[in-house]
């Protein structure tokens, strides 16, 4: 488990394309990911990278006119508070924040670390998360399930 935690510190974020750190992600076990959670800075790290992420992977083509505030609640673990940022996607862009806004938003995504990086890089299903009751949504359920059409989500290969 320490050397899934190394790998990941040492990893240069700007270096490592969304499909690498999707392939990353799916070699690591559901114990890994959750040592990796427990280490409070390296957790931050991995969600702001992943974040910062989102408003480059965003097709602005496929959301159209789409306006909304999706809201992510990544539970806490290991004594770790939970972490919350927003994604908004108006007038054909996205941007992201860290934190809770006072703005209501159209959908609230309620899930843990691991479910989350197994989300985001592609190696879950947002549908069998939901279903398996992994992941929490709560407002618009049908904007919840087009989500992937409105970024670019790797594709983890072998």
């Amino acid at each position: 488990m320490a050397d899934a935690i190394s790998r990941i510190a040492g990893l240069d974020f700007a270096s490592v394309t969304p499909e690498r750190f999707a392939r990353i992600v799916k070699g690591l076990s559901g114990k890994e990911i959750a040592a990796i959670a427990r280490d409070g800075a390296l957790r931050k790290r991995v969600l702001d990278e992943v974040f910062g992420r989102m408003e480059r992977q965003f097709r602005p083509e496929a959301a159209g006119t789409l306006t909304a505030l999706l809201r992510w609640r990544i539970t806490g673990s290991g004594g770790n508070p939970e972490a919350v940022y927003e994604t908004r996607i108006a007038d054909g862009g996205c941007t992201v924040r860290e934190g809770r806004s006072e703005a209501a938003p159209r959908v609230t995504f309620v899930l843990g670390d691991a479910e989350f990086l197994k989300l985001v890089s592609g190696n879950a299903s947002p549908v069998t998360l939901f279903v398996l009751r992994k992941v929490k949504v709560v407002g618009d359920v049908a904007l919840a399930a087009a989500l992937t059409r409105y970024f670019d989500i790797p594709r983890p290969g072998a």
